[in-house]
């Protein structure tokens, strides 16, 4: 099970449709509250989580789980290209952070490294 966490309608179709023509389920969430509020929070293989969303980040979302000892792999997805959110993105459990847009063979390689580690 991927769970995508993106505040882009866009970002989180076009994502779900890639991913579950690989053959993986896949729940979308428009903000880091939701899914938080939502029971798929022990379901979730790995997490692709946007840095920059309104409300909550996907960096505190991220710190928000290790504090209460998840597991989930992270990998960050975001469209600006600064480097101290990439170093702060990567300062936890975060797997990697790709820069929008990316390829369908970035992403999947980074599912698999992250939920074969």
């Amino acid at each position: 099970m991927i769970s995508i966490v993106d505040d882009d309608e866009s970002v989180r179709q076009g994502l779900s449709r890639l991913l579950t023509s690989v053959g993986f389920a896949v729940n979308t969430f428009a903000s880091a509250e939701e899914y938080l509020s939502s029971d798929q929070l022990e379901r979730a293989d790995c997490l692709i989580l946007d840095i920059r969303m309104s409300g909550m980040s996907g960096i505190e979302l991220e710190r928000q789980l290790v504090a209460n000892q998840s597991e989930v792999p992270v990998i960050f997805i975001t469209a600006h290209e600064e480097e101290t959110e990439r170093v702060q993105a990567l300062e936890g459990d975060a797997r990697t952070v790709l820069i929008k847009p990316f390829s369908e063979e970035a992403l999947l390689s980074a599912i698999s490294k992250a939920v074969t580690a």
